[in-house]
């Protein structure tokens, strides 16, 4: 797959919420592999952290979640205008 090449992807409004869960929940589990990283604590009873050389790159990953997930929304929002 090429990373600089945009795709066009057509969900209905429950596939949409679905994928939007997903994006946010590895954002959450990056977060929270900082934290840990950081502290030394784990965030939740539950915790697993994830792969990665430190919490900056922790980071760096919950961010460009972020980044797609508002990409996303601001795209809902244009197609509810229209």
């Amino acid at each position: 797959m090429l990373h600089e090449r945009e795709y066009v992807i057509r969900l209905n409004g429950f596939d949409l919420g679905q994928m939007l869960d997903g994006l946010e929940t590895r954002a959450s589990a990056w977060r929270n592999t900082a934290t840990y990283l950081s502290t030394g604590e784990a965030p939740t009873a539950d915790f697993a952290a994830e792969e990665c050389t430190d919490a900056d790159e922790a980071l760096q990953l919950a961010d460009h979640y972020d980044r797609i997930i508002a990409q996303v929304l601001e795209q809902q929002a244009q197609q509810d205008r229209a």
